[in-house]
């Protein structure tokens, strides 16, 4: 089923179904009479742009078949491609053709729409070229093989009859060894941190292929041999991820230390300061450098320390009327906030806590008419896929891609099962009653569940496919203020301490991922960081360094949106004045879809006159 992209232009319809195969010469006839060729039309920029995307969307479905699948396009489902050196020329090829395919419109005759669609597809296709032959992920990170992802979304998701999409399975799994023998082929000297990282989701995704599957495909309609042949492939797919895991095995260092880049067997984690700053503006378009946006991040903190310290103040006599509050006020900040801290749900409890909080948070949104919801489009929790764990994060939304919005949605939780009684307490007091609020408001309502549901409604199918990472992060953090500020909590000096420390944890992601990418910080000056001046638990700051070591940039890009979000939340109240309305500002803002701010901000002047 090929997208459906400006259908009201005719012309896109021959041109997809040309590009299909579907259509004879005389059922769309491209070459018209030459007699009438005078008569006919030339077409708009916008119209030859348009039909130019019509091309572009589906060829880059066939050059992304994994990604096409998250996105709810399954036309090519069946194939898993090894990431080989045919594949990387491939790559290379398709930026340079759709390069040149682009450079020809002339942009003061596109609507505004459309060339804000331009732009963003000319981005990615930059980051895409970027990624492929300067940052060069493939050869250095194991974790970018993994197989399970797409497999899991084909068999969970009910796009067609249950036999069909078996087979599409049955064709993928049969690509699976050499998958990873490409794999093993691209990986030299691999950093310890994602080799590790690696192994962890490579043996979460050994699930996925085991005797559960075959008892499915034994189960339908297939025919023996097809069911015989799915058996055999299953199996076969089962052992090259386990072969892969032994390969990653061996490349570790025998003492299992980490390496900052000393051992050549190993390359560091870290990607220095010229890489970090290339990879922010190509993942972060925000209007701000990484350097700048560092800068105001160590800014921020020092308010969010006045304004904490203004809240502690109030409250200390209220918990501690029998004593005099520290004279160091980051103490008193931190004592204060252990106090509250150990109000918590129980081990047993946090998923199902959790679950009940979501109802709560969709009423309060509604009663105080902060932006449009809809009820069509539930959001369903569940425990984390066991291939999704170890990376480090205990709660993400799964959400369906434009091409599929009806598809459900997951709040993926992950259980606190494995933790010992002293991880889980120090998790949970991290995760107290009001932080666990302010995290669901943040990952669920009105954060990314609310934002993505709204961007696959976009009218533009550019802005929801290839959305900006700093836009959709920081409009999660931007919701949490905005709750807060409709009165979500009551208004409590409580709820906003906690809401500060939140905050603080994305102003200090943003420094300690510029610091320990570009300054060498290191796992202790970072613990400092976060236990002394974020205030976080012990088992939250531990996990932000393993995160840190097996990212960089994405954790800058909660702040740097926020950041950018709430500067223009701010420009159109003054611009407004009485007239302003956060509802009308919230759902303006979330009809374009995930493009960046400063695209969003160039759409909203434009459409509402302002120069």
């Amino acid at each position: 089923e090929e997208p459906a992209v400006h259908p009201s232009i005719t012309r896109i319809v021959c041109t997809l179904l040309l590009a299909a195969g579907a259509v004879s010469a005389s059922g769309c006839n491209t070459a018209p009479p030459a007699s009438t060729v005078a008569d006919q039309p030339q077409p708009t920029e916008d119209q030859r742009f348009e039909e130019l995307v019509a091309e572009f969307m589906p060829a880059f479905w066939r050059q992304n078949p994994s990604y096409a699948i998250y996105t709810g396009v399954y036309d090519h489902a069946a194939v898993l491609e090894p990431y080989d050196q045919a594949a990387r020329d491939r790559e290379a090829a398709f930026y340079a053709t759709w390069n040149a395919r682009l450079g020809d419109f002339d942009l003061k005759k596109l609507s505004a729409g459309n060339r804000s669609d331009l732009e963003m597809i000319r981005a990615m296709l930059a980051q895409g070229r970027w990624y492929l032959e300067t940052f060069r992920a493939w050869q250095w990170q194991p974790s970018n093989y993994n197989v399970a992802g797409p497999f899991e979304v084909l068999l969970n998701t009910e796009y067609a009859p249950l036999e069909q999409r078996l087979r599409a399975v049955s064709d993928r799994l049969a690509s699976v060894p050499a998958y990873y023998a490409a794999a093993q082929a691209n990986v030299a000297t691999p950093s310890l941190e994602h080799t590790e990282l690696a192994m962890v989701q490579n043996r979460g995704a050994l699930a996925t292929f085991g005797d559960p599957l075959i008892a499915k495909a034994r189960a339908s309609a297939l025919t023996d041999p097809e069911k015989a042949e799915f058996e055999r492939r299953t199996r076969a797919a089962h052992a090259a991820i386990m072969g892969y895991i032994a390969f990653l095995e061996g490349l570790r260092p025998a003492d299992g230390t980490a390496s900052d880049g000393t051992d050549k067997a190993v390359r560091s984690f870290r990607i220095g300061r010229e890489l970090y700053e290339q990879k922010f503006l190509l993942d972060n378009n925000t209007g701000f450098t990484a350097r700048s946006i560092y800068e105001r991040a160590l800014a921020e903190k020092a308010w969010l320390h006045d304004e904490m310290a203004k809240r502690a103040t109030t409250l200390w006599p209220r918990y501690f009327p029998e004593q005099e509050p520290p004279a160091d006020r980051l103490v008193m900040i931190r004592t204060l906030l252990d106090h509250l801290s150990l109000k918590h749900v129980r081990k047993e409890d946090w998923v199902t806590t959790v679950r009940a909080q979501i109802p709560e948070l969709e009423r309060f949104v509604r009663e105080k008419d902060l932006l449009d919801q809809d009820p069509t489009r539930p959001l369903k929790v569940r425990e984390t896929p066991l291939y999704q764990r170890g990376f480090g994060a205990l709660a993400s939304v799964d959400a369906p891609g434009p091409y599929d919005p009806t598809r459900d949605t997951y709040y993926n939780v992950t259980p606190l099962d494995d933790f010992t009684p002293g991880q889980a307490e120090s998790f949970l007091r991290e995760y107290n009653d009001w932080m666990l609020q302010i995290l669901n408001i943040h990952e669920a309502i009105p954060g990314h569940y609310t934002q993505l549901m709204h961007a696959n409604k976009s009218k533009s199918l550019v802005k929801s496919v290839f959305g900006d990472g700093a836009m959709i992060e920081g409009w999660a953090v931007y919701s949490e203020r905005m709750m807060l500020d409709a009165g979500y909590g009551g208004g409590t000096d409580e709820m906003w301490l906690f809401w500060m420390k939140w905050n603080l944890r994305a102003v200090c992601n943003t420094i300690l991922d510029y610091a320990i990418h570009t300054e060498g910080m290191t796992r202790e000056q970072m613990m400092d960081l976060l236990l002394r001046e974020a205030f976080q638990q012990e088992a939250e700051a531990s996990q932000k360094w393993q995160r840190a070591t097996q990212s960089s940039v994405q954790m800058t890009s909660y702040f740097a949106g926020y950041a950018a979000i709430w500067q223009l939340q701010q420009q159109e109240r003054a611009r407004l004045g009485d007239q302003f309305s956060i509802k009308a500002f919230n759902n303006e803002f979330l009809s374009f879809g995930s493009a960046p701010v400063p695209v969003i901000k160039a759409l909203m002047d434009e459409k509402n006159g302002v120069r």
